[in-house]
């Protein structure tokens, strides 16, 4: 069922044993959002677990309270309510979906949603779900202190590329402004984003050998990064960024980075005014119109043609967003 902001803070409201959960692979949205909104619920005197089918990327570890976040069990267990924030599909939330059982409000921004929850609210506007969190405090009247703004700050901000991506919105700078008043500091924020580990810049010209660019014409360029498993090995996970080498190359529309796994490709897309979302729901994912993911069980160089010919297909359609 689809609800409002004020039904949303209501459901809340009247729960008091509450499980918050967000998607696998956990970005700054997700954990910022989720962190905020345990922090006012916990002040509420709510009963509050964060599980996340997933480890915590070592950049967001300054946030206040990310240890208090676990991992599901093999037991299932019982909650009033299961909020799921900035996760488009069930699936996304991993083993979580079979360890809670409860109703389901889903808070989240994707275009590519698939209403899945008993009830959602679902603001496809939103630069990120921190915006909708932040809403959401709005109607309540919460107090948002110091910690819970820089959460908040670090959700809408990575989500729009520290407001220089096209979702960037009036509302979305007067929310930041309203955060940095309440404590969040953008200078300390973005030094924890930008700071990497040495591994990681000593290996970005082994990344960068890899570029491929594929000329579609009129239509534009494909340009893409293959990492294989023993550049992943010393990274940790660590490729936040990586991507925007290709898709800062000039006559660029798509860039792809295939990211190669045991059993499986993470793919990531980027344009610059092609719904690459539309390629990624073609793969069973999904995200936003100029940024989206999805994941290939197919050997490397199969799922490299089968998302290059997707783009290509995509491009020749030649509907691009304002």
């Amino acid at each position: 069922m689809e609800v409002s902001i004020a039904y949303s803070a209501k459901l809340l409201k009247e729960a008091n044993n509450i499980v918050l959960t967000a998607h696998v692979h956990p970005d700054g949205d997700a954990l910022g959002s989720l962190l905020a909104l345990n922090a006012y619920l916990s002040a509420q005197g709510k009963q509050v677990r964060m599980l996340l089918d997933d480890e915590i990327p070592r950049t967001f570890k300054f946030l206040s309270d990310w240890e208090k976040v676990k991992k599901p069990d093999s037991s299932e267990s019982q909650a009033d309510l299961l909020v799921v924030l900035d996760s488009s599909d069930l699936e996304r939330i991993g083993k979580v979906r079979d360890a809670v059982k409860a109703p389901i409000l889903n808070l989240d921004h994707h275009i590519s949603n698939l209403k899945f929850a008993d009830y959602w609210y679902i603001d496809s506007q939103a630069a990120a779900t921190g915006e909708i969190i932040v809403k959401l405090f709005k109607e309540v009247d919460a107090i948002i202190t110091p910690s819970m703004a820089t959460a908040l700050f670090t959700a809408i901000a990575t989500d729009c590329g520290f407001f220089r991506f096209a979702n960037t919105s009036a509302e979305t700078l007067i929310f930041a402004s309203e955060l940095v008043a309440a404590g969040a500091k953008p200078h300390i924020i973005s030094e924890h984003l930008d700071t990497k580990p040495r591994a990681v810049i000593e290996v970005l010209p082994k990344v960068l050998e890899t570029l491929e660019i594929v000329d579609c014409g009129q239509s534009g360029q494909i340009a893409t990064l293959t990492l294989r498993q023993e550049i992943l090995a010393n990274l940790r996970d660590e490729t936040e960024g990586f991507i925007n080498y290709p898709r800062n190359i000039e006559g660029v529309e798509i860039a792809i980075m295939f990211k190669e796994a045991d059993n499986n490709i993470r793919v990531s897309l980027r344009s610059r005014s092609a719904d690459v979302s539309q390629i990624a729901l073609a793969f069973g994912g999904g995200g936003h119109a100029r940024a989206a993911g999805c994941t290939v069980t197919e050997p490397l160089n199969i799922a490299k043609r089968l998302i290059i010919e997707a783009a290509k297909k995509q491009l020749a359609k030649g509907f691009k967003i304002e």
